[in-house]
């Protein structure tokens, strides 16, 4: 049935890879169900109550992708979509949660009905082959580099903006550790390498503080939803700060999809022969989902995650990986001490050696090719450098056109590069 049902045979995979992948892909995104609660906890909400519905959001995304899509991602709260929600409308803007809410429900609204209508497709295709590549490896340093940042390798410097941590604290030794191990099990073809370290990592974190046991009862019902469900502000939806938010929500996160999307697909050798992301439209109605039913939860808008890219990484290649990850946030919503107790410090060489599994795309542009090798690595390098993919797709694409138009290849540039490309522009000047 599941065979059928996935095209297991067809896609060259089995159960037990999927289901692993999964795993792997569920693991080093949980941190989420404790990170965001503590965002958006800073902006009154209750606590608890986003922690489930973080948990329930990324569920019903994620089922959407398992069962409609069927493709190998999973989706949930997105990271820096979350801080703006928080950190900027909220504290910075003065607003209260429940209008950066009813902004994130009109996304959702508004994400439906451009997907409906093949608009967030069109985007999709529109973006050229060598830069859906580079979208690939651009990724692939944006994630690394979270890797390095959550173990405390990489941190802060003012002198040069980033500079190494402390090399002898037990979090930055045991998320080596766990790199040099997850590195040698992949060197052996050791199935679940990833997962292997991930485990590892956090019992080596037990007696030196760093994974932290989980106090009292590890079985619990979900916390109530009652604070933050449904709780919209609809005063003042036709003001320009709403115009402005739900704006910055929509091309956050348009992007920050799209280009995962297209940068784990590229990875999994998923691209037809024109670079077509497969089900497209349905992988994006599992944002949109996500997203009005987040909102409706209370949560900030949900996205296609990166972290995919770790249970690609393990041979995850359809909708049942997705399943097995969303069956794991379902699971979550009970055990939840059990899960939120994997350090950072775990998941790091996850991270870090997805990374470099997703660097190998950029052998398929070609370099002598300038105008499309140069906005190529601007697409790159603006990645991890801004901490967006947004933001890479953005210089990518801009380059690309400016390129093309001053070297006279009119013909390489879609009608939709150049709406785009006026659009970014736009951006910079809202």
């Amino acid at each position: 049935m599941l065979n059928k049902f996935f095209k297991l045979d067809e896609n060259k995979t089995t159960v037990k890879t999927e289901i692993l992948a999964g795993v792997t892909t569920f693991m080093t995104m949980a941190y989420i169900l404790a990170v965001n609660p503590d965002i958006l906890s800073a902006t009154g909400m209750d606590k608890n109550a986003v922690f489930t519905a973080t948990a329930l959001s990324a569920l019903v995304a994620t089922l959407v992708m398992a069962l409609v899509a069927k493709l190998p991602f999973a989706l949930a709260p997105g990271m820096g979509l979350n801080a703006f929600f928080a950190f900027t409308v909220v504290l910075g803007m003065g607003h209260s949660w429940q209008f950066a809410l009813t902004a994130v429900f009109l996304e959702g609204i508004i994400f439906i009905l451009l997907t409906a209508f093949n608009i967030r497709e069109l985007i999709v295709n529109a973006i050229p082959l060598p830069l859906k590549h580079a979208v690939s490896a651009g990724i692939g340093l944006f994630i690394a580099f979270i890797g390095l940042q959550n173990a405390g390798v990489i941190v802060n410097n003012d002198a040069v903006l980033v500079g190494l941590g402390d090399m002898g604290s037990a979090p930055v030794l045991i998320a080596l550790g766990g790199v040099v191990l997850t590195a040698v099990l992949l060197a052996l073809k050791v199935k679940g390498a990833l997962l292997i370290g991930i485990f590892a990592a956090t019992i080596a974190g037990m007696p030196f503080g760093v994974t932290h046991l989980p106090e009292g009862s590890l079985v619990d019902a979900p916390p109530s939803l009652e604070p933050i469900f449904f709780k919209f502000e609809w005063s003042q939806i036709f003001t320009l700060d709403m115009l402005i938010v739900l704006f910055t929500f929509l091309f956050v996160d348009m992007f920050d999809t799209v280009g995962t999307l297209v940068g784990v697909s590229s990875k999994a050798g998923m691209l037809d022969k024109e670079g077509r992301v497969p089900r497209v439209k349905q992988a994006l109605f599992a944002d949109s989902i996500g997203t009005f039913f987040g909102a409706i939860f209370g949560t900030s808008t949900v996205t296609t995650y990166v972290e995919s890219a770790s249970g690609v990484s393990e041979g995850g290649r359809t909708g049942l990986t997705s399943l097995a990850t969303a069956a794991l946030f379902l699971i979550a919503l009970f055990f939840a001490p059990i899960f939120t107790m994997v350090p950072a410090a775990a998941t790091a060489p996850a991270l870090i050696l997805v990374g470099f599994f997703m660097m190998s795309p950029i052998l398929n542009i070609d370099f002598d090719n300038f105008t499309e090798s140069i906005p190529a690595f601007i697409t790159i390098i603006v990645m991890p450098l801004t901490y967006s993919i947004a933001e890479g797709i953005v210089f990518g694409m801009l380059s690309y056109v400016l390129l093309k138009v001053l070297t006279g290849k009119y013909k390489d540039i879609s009608v939709v590069m150049v709406v785009l490309a006026a659009l970014f522009i736009l951006k910079f000047f809202i």
